[in-house]
């Protein structure tokens, strides 16, 4: 759990550049990736700027973290709806004042449907919605990098390693 209420944070580790990273400097428990503190956001080169460190106010007016932030809000928007449709949940009022709302099924039937719609599922079946919202953030990253959208994994990866290099030698 990366604790972060940023939307631009949310972004960029939502993004290919950050999956790549993660998956190639990450671990592994058994035969599953394993993200780690201390391999992964750690050594991760995020935009310059854009860091999960300090406050967001410090670049809140940048345009390019203001347009990750909004393909952020959207992806998030989108996984949403999907997750707990409005016709298939009621929002119940939770007791504890400054909590959120609980999302509870509107009966059993929609209980059901609602056990099956978890991330996991909808990134296995990855709807095109879900791919362009994703393409849309990979895209504003990349601007954020200056680099182009259209890297392979392997030329996103050496690119990243390079920065992490570069940043590390001058103590960054």
């Amino acid at each position: 759990v990366i604790a972060s209420n940023d939307d631009t944070i949310f972004g960029i580790l939502h993004s290919r550049f950050h999956e790549v990273w993660s998956l190639s400097m990450g671990t592994s428990l058994e035969d599953r990736p394993r993200y780690t503190p201390s391999t992964t956001l750690e050594t991760f080169p995020f935009p310059e700027g854009m860091t999960p460190d300090g406050p967001a106010a410090k670049y809140a007016s940048n345009a390019r973290a203001m347009t990750i932030a909004a393909k952020a809000q959207r992806l998030n928007e989108l996984r949403e709806a999907w997750l707990n449709p409005p016709d298939l949940v009621k929002r119940v009022p939770e007791v504890v004042p400054g909590y959120p709302d609980r999302l509870l099924p509107v009966d059993a039937e929609a209980g059901a449907i609602l056990k099956k719609r978890t991330l996991t599922n909808l990134y296995n079946a990855r709807p095109q919605w879900l791919a362009d919202a994703h393409a849309a953030l990979d895209a504003a990253v990349a601007a954020a990098y200056g680099w182009p959208n259209d890297l392979s994994d392997d030329d996103l990866l050496v690119k990243l390693f390079a920065l992490n290099q570069e940043r590390a030698a001058a103590g960054r």
